[in-house]
Parts: C-alpha cells; sequence; structure tokens
C-alpha cells in the first residue's frame, strides 16, 4: 500500500513538472521580450555561436581530464605489476 502511494506521489511530481515546464517559456517570452530584453537576428546567432563554442571548449576539455585520468590509471597499474612481480 506504501509502495502505491509512493508510485502515485512520484507520477504526479512528474505530471506537474512536466507541466511547468510546458508552461515557462510562455511566461517568460511575451511579445518576443524574454529576461535578455528584445530579441533580434544578432542576438539569436551571437547565442548560437555561444553555445557553439561552449560545447566545443567543454569537450576538449573533458577529453585532457580524461586523457589524464587514463595515464593514471595505467601509471598505477604499471606499478602494481612491478611491486608483484619480486
Amino acid at each position: 500500500m506504501a509502495r502505491s502511494r509512493l508510485t502515485r506521489a512520484t507520477a504526479l511530481l512528474a505530471a506537474a513538472l512536466c507541466l511547468l515546464l510546458a508552461l515557462a517559456p510562455a511566461a517568460l517570452a511575451a511579445d518576443g521580450v524574454g529576461l535578455y530584453g528584445r530579441t533580434d537576428d544578432r542576438v539569436v546567432t551571437y547565442a548560437g555561436f555561444i553555445i557553439i563554442a561552449f560545447f566545443t571548449i567543454l569537450v576538449i576539455v573533458l577529453s585532457i581530464i580524461q586523457g589524464r585520468l587514463e595515464g593514471r590509471k595505467e601509471r598505477r597499474k604499471a606499478e602494481l605489476e612491478r611491486l608483484r612481480r619480486p
């Protein structure tokens, strides 16, 4: 019985969240004026360029982090192998 209540509450919460997310754009962008102000083609283009640059930099940074972690893992494995051999 408690599991049924939890499932029902989760479904209700998810439905309410979806409804809020669906209605938010209409509330924030009345007559083409959003949080930033009036938007035109230049603003949208610059926002697109910023998004492209952000994801490019994100991929590069995450790749560098992964490479360093992989190198650390390989060094650790080599050290363990070196300690096991004698």
